[in-house]
Order: C-alpha cells, then structure tokens, then sequence
C-alpha cells in the first residue's frame, strides 16, 4: 500500500463580501497517495485554485470561513496556527503558481529567490544553498545553471520561468507539489516539456503531485485520477482512463468535447459550452450546470449527489441522467455535433 499524504474532508471555502457569500469551494473531497498524480479540470472560477491554496494556508483571511478538513500525515492543516503552517507550506507542501512572472520577484536574480526558500526552512549557510540552487536549475534543464543563477526573472523565456518556479518548489523536496496551471501561455512544445518534467521530477523526488488546469489534455497522460470541478463542487471524479473512455457528467463531454483530436474525422468546428459560470453568491437550486446543460430535465431542479452509477468501481459523477441516456447522447458533445446536442 503506497502511503497515503492527504486527505481531504467536505473542504468547504467561503468568502464573506459586499454582495454577499462567496461560495468558492463547496464540499470537495479526495485523498493522495505518495507518487500519485491527481488532475484538478475545470473552467475558470470552478475553485481549482482556491483550492490548492487553500491546502498552503493561503487563503486565511478575516472574511474566509473554512469547513471540512485537510489533513495531511493526520495533521488538520485548516486547525493549525500560521506560525505552525509555516513549517509544512514549501517544506512538506510546495506549489508553482500559475504566472510565474508575477510569482518572481522581478528585482532579485532568480538564484537569491531560491536560495531564501532553502534558507526559510533549512539550516544551511548561503554557499551551500546557493550550490543546490545551481543543481536544481540544471534539474529542470536551465542551460549554463552556473551563469543563468544569477540572470533576472525577465532574462529568462516563459518556459525558462516556469522552470525556475519548479526548481523554487522542489529546493526543499516536498513530499507534494501542487502545480497550479502549469503550462499556461506556453506554446505546445514547451508544454509538454514541462509536463515531461514534473512527471520525471515526481519519480526522482518520490513526491506526489496536484495538476490543476482548464484543459484535459494537459492531465491526459500524466494523471492517475482526475477530479472535474464546477462551480465550487466536484462534478465528476474517476481513473483517467474510466474519465476519458466512459465520460458520465455532460460538463466533462463538453470539456472533452473542446479538445481536438487526430484519432477522428475532423468535425466542422470543436464543441463549446454554452453561457458563462454560474454565480457562486446566487447559485441556482439544483444541479449548477443545469442552466447550461442541454440535457437538463425536471428532476434536475433537484442537488443530486456525487455517487457511484456505474459498475466500474471510484468512478463518481454528479447527474441525474441514467447510464444508458447518457452512453446514448454525449457522443453529440465530445465529438463536436453541436447542432445535435442543443
């Protein structure tokens, strides 16, 4: 049995402003294993990030309110003070965040950012930190790491950011990383190159990883288990290849829909989800994907559960639909015939 790190309860994030409750995440839960990769999908404003953030305390405010739990070795993380986080947020628990030109600090050279992260939780003089941050740039494939370590951040191409900020997160070999939209504003190449390298990261740190991001491809072939998201809930939860081969939430065909692909006759324009994201203030009773859904019925003005409908065992959706309607009809939306779906 591999060793399991997290544990996450009915994790509920409210945020309490002028309009009224934020609803940002709405009982979302999940467990992670040592060397597991779990995919976080969905759209902007799904809770994703909030999330993630949530699970580095960095979402504690005097108008945040949490619910659930997060427990990480047994450790609640939500019951803790931030002094105490201090010592799990970078050391046990380590994050890239999603625009790493705004996560680096422009004015300091990449090599004295990495170096204080390495210094804030490890008792090591400054030369031999700055040492282990040369290494950790060549990890990650920065070329000349011994010249480059001392470049600032707008020296360096996007992807060559985006690295820095994996060496940044792994400088205290966390035994999670959290990578929030990783590949974000990198062209395909460069994408999966970075995917590559957290995949191979992961196996040499012995570490476990969270990938979130908007686009399934991205968690196609590194992920284990994927959570879809929506509005504030998970919609959908499964092993990649139940998730991607036998699709039970019409949010996922819509998101697989989206995605093109070589292995089919090439349809005459992608699937697109109609309408924008739901309020998280004002969410509508029922199912929340109900007002976009073009297979809502009556029974949907109903919340349904994330339970197990079909035979294959972890594989969790949040629908009314039966099993055969929805075998019978989502091929209208992952394949691209719009015009059939609505």
């Amino acid at each position: 049995m591999a060793e399991r790190l997290l544990e996450v309860d009915d994790l509920s994030v409210h945020f309490a402003t002028e309009d009224g409750l934020v609803r940002a995440v709405d009982g979302v839960s999940f467990e992670l294993e040592r060397g597991q990769v779990l995919g976080i999908v969905g759209e902007s404003g799904s809770g994703k990030s909030v999330t993630a953030m949530t699970l580095m305390g960095l979402t504690r405010g005097v108008n945040a309110k949490f619910g659930g739990s997060v427990k990480y070795l047994g450790t609640d993380l939500l019951g803790i003070s931030d002094a105490a986080m201090q010592n799990y947020r970078g050391n046990e628990i380590g994050m890239i965040f999603q625009d790493p030109m705004t996560s680096l600090n422009p004015v300091y050279r990449i090599g004295e950012q990495i170096v204080e992260a390495i210094q804030a939780h490890e008792h090591v003089d400054r030369r031999n930190a700055r040492k282990r941050s040369v290494e950790l740039l060549k990890q990650v494939g920065i070329p000349n790491p011994e010249t480059r370590v001392d470049d600032f951040p707008h020296q360096f191409s996007g992807g060559m950011r985006q690295r820095a900020m994996i060496a940044m997160a792994l400088s205290c070999n966390p035994a999670i990383l959290i990578a929030d939209e990783p590949t974000t504003a990198l062209d395909v190449t460069i994408q999966a190159q970075i995917i590559e390298l957290i995949g191979r990261l992961k196996n040499d740190f012995n570490s476990a990883v969270i990938m979130i991001t908007h686009d399934l491809g991205v968690v196609a072939d590194i992920a284990d288990e994927i959570l879809v998201m929506y509005a504030g809930r998970v919609v959908e939860r499964a092993a990649t290849r139940d998730l991607f081969y036998d699709p039970q939430m019409p949010y996922t065909w819509g998101l697989l829909g989206s995605i093109p692909r070589l292995d089919r006759p090439r349809p005459e324009r992608l699937y697109s989800i109609k309408g924008t994201p739901p309020s998280l203030i004002n969410a509508a009773p029922g199912c929340r994907f109900r007002p976009r859904c073009p297979h809502a019925f009556e029974k949907c003005v109903q919340e349904p559960r994330l339970e197990q409908h079909v035979e294959t065992p972890g594989h969790l959706d949040r629908c009314w639909l039966d099993v055969e309607y929805k075998r019978a009809h989502r091929d209208s939306m992952i394949h691209g015939d719009a015009s059939e779906a609505a």
